[in-house]
This record gives structure tokens, sequence and C-alpha cells, in this order.
């Protein structure tokens, strides 16, 4: 026999006795139970994440214009035929090579090239050797001396300059190209430090132990095993280290001696009496040369094969 549900059979206790079809309220408790329909609404624009932030994208593009229409106008200018820093008349390279016959900005220029390849190289030994013992130390003085190392970084540059100077003259140091070099030097180990600190702790030390083990002393596996991994951020490093020095003013300001000046000390004191039309040809040759050494300095992980050109600061 089949089964018979108790609930679909009228008339057993407990059970609500449905009306028969042709009740006559039975078509209105049909439409009652339809749900009403709502009338369409007009489709709203999307707002929120989807949507496109009008007010930011005018203030992006302002804050570019305002940052880079004034170097362009001095890449303009640095290709004008006349003596004017209003009116452009004719494309010429006529200050370019008015800037390749003047000795005085040419010794210059070999002078911030000298100082900024002695930082260069400075900054660098010295920053790999206190990447390397600041990740080995153990106990907190490895993060007390990874916190002190920001310092330098977050310091207005000012402030490292003015420091400088009372040092030297506490210490009845006449100021000359040595002092600077000294300057630049102390001032770059922090990024060269930054830069690699990550690296080096990302790297297994069981590859050293292991090269000790075939008979490597310890010298031996920094040299041939730890070194060649950090070469694409010690490249980096040293690109952005003379990127840096080259252009730097504070700091050269404060512990330049007379003679010779770096390039930037000397373009200042230039346009306190004027502003020639070589220094903007000046001016846009060390923009080119600064655009280079960063664009190189970025792409050297990339030419190893490692990713993140970009995050160069994280050392990967």
């Amino acid at each position: 026999m089949t089964a018979v549900d108790p609930q679909r059979q009228p008339g057993l206790p407990g059970t609500p006795e449905l009306p028969a079809p042709d009740a006559p309220d039975a078509p209105r408790r049909r439409r009652l139970a339809r749900p009403p329909r709502l009338p369409r609404l007009p489709r709203l624009r999307r707002r929120g994440v989807e949507a496109r932030p009008r007010f930011a994208f005018v203030v992006t593009v302002l804050f570019f214009v305002l940052l880079y229409l004034p170097i362009g106008i001095v890449v303009l200018f640095s290709f004008n035929s006349q003596k004017s820093l209003t009116v452009f008349k004719h494309f010429s390279t006529r200050w370019y090579s008015a800037f390749f016959h003047d000795h005085v900005l040419l010794s210059s220029l070999g002078m911030s090239l000298k100082i900024s390849l002695v930082a260069m190289i400075g900054s660098v030994v010295l920053g790999v050797a206190l990447a390397l013992g600041l990740v080995r130390a153990r106990g907190r003085l490895g993060s007390y001396s990874g916190l002190i190392m920001l310092v330098p970084l977050i310091t207005p540059e000012i402030v490292t300059g003015v420091a400088s100077l009372m040092l030297y003259k506490g210490l009845d140091i006449t100021l000359s190209t040595g002092t600077v070099m000294i300057s630049e030097i102390t001032f770059s180990i922090s990024y060269v430090t930054v830069i690699l600190r990550s690296r080096v702790a990302a790297l297994n030390p069981e590859v050293e132990e292991a090269a000790m083990d075939l008979g490597a002393t310890r010298w031996q596996a920094v040299r041939l095993v730890t070194l060649p991994a950090l070469l694409p951020a010690i490249l980096a490093s040293a690109v952005l280290i003379f990127a840096l020095v080259f252009d730097d003013f504070v700091l050269a300001y404060f512990t330049t001696g007379v003679d010779p000046q770096p390039l930037a000390v000397r373009i200042y004191s230039a346009i306190r009496f004027g502003v020639e039309p070589t220094i903007n040809a000046v001016g846009t040759l060390m923009l080119a040369g600064s655009i280079t050494l960063i664009a190189a300095a970025l792409s050297i992980p990339r030419l190893f094969g490692r990713s993140g050109g970009l995050d160069l600061l994280s050392g990967d």
C-alpha cells in the first residue's frame, strides 16, 4: 500500500483544512499571495571604489605639472639660440658648446665626478661590511644598530651639513675636497646598509657553512659565496650613491673649500649674480645623467635575473 501523508489529508486532527477550489474566497487569497510589483528605478551612476575619482585625478595631474613644468622650461631654454630666459627664438646647441669650453665649469665637473667616485667606493665597502655585521650580530645590538642607521635618512640634510662644519671647525680641520669626500661617505653609508641588509638577511647561512665544511675559510666563504649573491644589490646601491652624491648641494656647500668647488656649488655661486643660459645646459646634462644612473640602478637586478628592481630600498 502507498503511504499517505497525513498533512495532505483534510479532516485529520491538527491539519488545517484548505478551502475547496470552488470556494468564493480562494481566488482572492491567491491574488494576495503574489508579491506586488515594484516600480523600476532609474540606474544610478556607480560610486565608490569602481568609480573614477575625478578630483583625485585632477590633483594628480596638477601635481605633476607643477613638479615637471619648471624642469621642462630649463631643458627647453637650454637649446635657445639667444641669451634670453623668457623668449625662445631658434633651436641651437650654443650653450652646450659654451659649457664644454668653460674651464671653470669643467674643473668643477671633474671635481664632482671625483667626489662621487670616491664616495661611492668608500660607502659601498663600509656599507657592505656593516650590513653583514648587523645581520650576523646576535642579541639586541643588531636591532638597535639597525634603528640607528635609519636616523641619517630622516635627518634634514642641512642639519648634517651644519654638524659636519662644526665638527671640522672644532677639530681645526681646513675645509677642502677631502672634507667633502669624508662627509659624503659618512652620509651615504646608511643608504648602502639599508639596501643590502634585507638582502643579506634573505641569504641562507647554510650555504656559507657548507663552503666552510668543504675547506673554505670564513673570508673565502664570504668572498666566493656571499658577495657574488649580493652583487646585484651592491652594483645597484653603488650607482644610486654615485647619482645622489653627484647632485648633492647642501652637504657639499657646508664642507667644501675655496677652489675647485663641486659643480652644484659652482652653479649656486653663479646664479647669485644672474642666471646664464649655460646654467640651463649644465642642469640639463646633470638631469640626463641622474636619470640614466637611476634607471641603471633599477635595471641591474633584472639583468641578473632578479625581480623587484623598483623595490631597490628593500634589497630584493
